[in-house]
């Protein structure tokens, strides 16, 4: 019989971060939320780096690299392939008014359309896709992502630092029920994207 103890979040985050596979993954989900899955990435990071604060700035530097990964590959997908599946990828990304609302919005304020995006809790998907598919600069994009996550990442590793103790005995009193909320909003976003 297993004890609640190994069961814990902090138990969890102890084994996670003593794996050698800790930080590839981190890389790959941060790919797969920036294209894919629409839960914030921080909901791993905060209790991560709560868990393991000397480690706050790689898992911060690690979440930015998946992320930026993710958004170039993104990109070149509007780039690529809106001509030929982008209605597809529209309607799995948000449909097709957030994308021509977008679109416009990349037309008229580019670069701050996606620094507000990136710096937003919004899934960046349609903002990928409208910035490859308008012919928006590849480097400004990238340029914009990059400010705009490093400030959301490297913030929160910041606030991690200031609030410390505080903010890790919060987790522990609730990382129950955020874990059960959690993993019934992963339910129920995979129930309607799949059923």
């Amino acid at each position: 019989m297993l004890k609640t103890n190994a069961l814990s979040a902090e138990t969890w985050l102890d084994r996670l971060d003593k794996s050698s596979y800790a930080l590839p993954l981190l890389f790959v989900l941060s790919m797969a939320e920036t294209l894919i899955i629409p839960i914030p990435i921080e909901t791993i990071l905060i209790p991560w780096m709560l868990s393991h604060p000397q480690r706050r700035w790689t898992i911060a530097s690690v979440a930015l690299a998946g992320n930026l990964s993710a958004a170039a590959l993104g990109y070149w997908l509007g780039v690529l392939l809106m001509e030929q599946w982008g209605a597809m990828l529209i309607d799995l990304f948000g449909g097709a008014q957030a994308f021509n609302s977008f679109s416009s919005e990349i037309e008229n304020n580019g670069f701050r359309a996606i620094l507000a995006v990136g710096l937003s809790p919004t899934p960046l998907q349609i903002a990928m896709l409208a910035a490859g598919a308008t012919g928006y600069s590849f480097l400004l994009f990238v340029l914009a992502v990059g400010l705009s996550r490093s400030t959301r990442y490297y913030g929160l590793a910041l606030l991690v630092h200031i609030a410390g103790e505080a903010a890790m005995q919060l987790w522990q009193r609730y990382s129950k029920q955020i874990g059960t909320v959690l993993l019934v909003l992963a339910v129920s976003w995979l129930w309607f994207q799949f059923s």
